[in-house]
C-alpha cells in the first residue's frame, strides 16, 4: 500500500518514474501523524527514485560530510530549451536515500539561479527533522544542500 496521495505515474521503458512535486510530499508528510510512518514515507520516496548508475557513483559525485555514502550527480539537462538542473542521487542508507529523493524533488528541473538560492534546509526545518534525526544525519543533509547550491552557482556563472 502506498502512502502517496497522488495517482501513480505510468511507467514504460522510455520514461523514468518521477517523484511527486515537493509541495505534495510536504502535504503528504504533514498528514502522517506518527514518526514511524513518517520515516516509512521518506524511505518509500527513496525506493521510488531510480538508482544512480554505478558509473555515476564516483568520488567526484560523492558528498563528503555524510555519515552514509551519498552520491549526487548535478548536471544541466541537455534536453531543456533553457538551462535547467538535472539532479540524480543515491545512498547506501534507506533513510538517507529518502532524503536524497527530497532534494531531487526540490531541485531537479530548477534553473541554476533558482537552485542556487533555494534553501533545501528549510524543508527539513518545516518537517521537523532536526528533532528526529541524529546530528550526523543533519550534517549530511547540510552537505547535500551545500553541494547542490555550489554546483548550481557554478552553472549559473557559466
Amino acid at each position: 500500500m502506498s502512502l502517496y496521495r497522488h495517482d501513480p505515474i505510468p511507467f514504460d521503458e522510455s520514461t523514468r518514474p518521477m517523484l511527486p512535486p515537493i509541495d505534495d510530499i510536504i502535504e503528504n508528510f504533514e498528514l502522517i501523524e506518527d514518526w514511524e510512518h513518517r520515516y516509512g514515507y521518506i524511505i518509500e520516496l527513496g525506493r521510488e527514485m531510480d538508482a544512480l548508475p554505478e558509473a555515476k557513483q564516483t568520488e567526484e559525485n560523492r558528498v563528503h560530510g555524510c555519515e552514509s555514502q551519498v552520491w549526487l550527480d548535478v548536471a544541466l539537462d541537455p534536453a531543456a530549451p533553457e538551462p535547467r538542473l538535472s539532479l540524480r542521487g543515491d545512498s547506501d542508507s534507506s533513510i538517507v536515500r529518502g532524503f536524497v529523493a527530497l532534494m531531487v524533488s526540490l531541485y531537479d528541473g530548477k534553473s541554476p539561479q533558482d537552485a542556487a538560492t533555494t534553501d533545501g534546509l528549510d524543508i527539513f526545518r518545516r518537517l521537523d527533522f532536526g528533532a528526529h534525526v541524529t546530528s550526523k544525519r543533519s550534517n549530511g543533509v547540510r552537505a547535500m544542500v551545500a553541494r547542490i547550491q555550489h554546483d548550481a552557482k557554478r552553472f549559473a556563472a557559466a
